[in-house]
């Protein structure tokens, strides 16, 4: 199976990075090929709402930015993996561009491979994923209908743990 995996963390060695990490070697232990890309370090735009994809674009997003490599990779994924730390409930401000700029390639139905999504968010606290899940229920298993593959959590102590690692391991050997 082919992996996207969005890294919305700007922190290049932090616990978001730990945690893909733990997943892609699990994934790739049984034979899935991971892509992992980092937004943050990325040129990428918010929607412009100016229904260019939607009209002469066919689905063609009219900026010409590093978003484009993010839909190459999109085009050919067959399950997304959404990775961020939580910053004021939510995603990423910087992974917060690239979900809305899927409305050129997701509208008005999902990329034909992509099946399946799955969450991996780290936090200070255990209260603090309202704003992601909100996106990812609407937006992912709602809106565009994939399959749920879980929501992985870490915050406070479990940041980095061997025991959370090997969580996220486990859970990329078993797709």
């Amino acid at each position: 199976m082919r992996i996207l995996v969005l890294n919305g963390s700007p922190r290049s060695k932090g616990h978001t990075k730990q945690m893909i990490e733990a997943f892609q070697e699990g994934a790739e232990a049984v034979g899935h090929q991971v892509d992992v890309t980092g937004v943050c370090r990325m040129k990428i735009g918010g929607c412009l709402a100016c229904e260019y994809c939607h009209s002469k674009g066919n689905g063609i997003c009219i900026q010409k930015d590093d978003m484009q490599a993010i839909y190459g990779l999109l085009k050919e994924a067959e399950m997304l993996v959404i990775a961020s730390p939580i910053y004021y409930h939510g995603v990423s401000g910087q992974l917060k561009c690239v979900l809305d700029r899927f409305y050129s390639a997701a509208y008005p139905k999902r990329p034909k491979n992509l099946k399946k999504v799955a969450m991996i968010l780290s936090s200070g606290d255990a209260d603090m994923y309202d704003g992601a899940m909100f996106s990812y229920q609407g937006d992912f298993l709602n809106y565009l209908g994939l399959e749920d593959m879980g929501v992985f959590t870490a915050y406070g102590s479990q940041n980095g743990s061997p025991q959370k690692l090997a969580e996220l391991k486990k859970f990329g050997m078993s797709l």
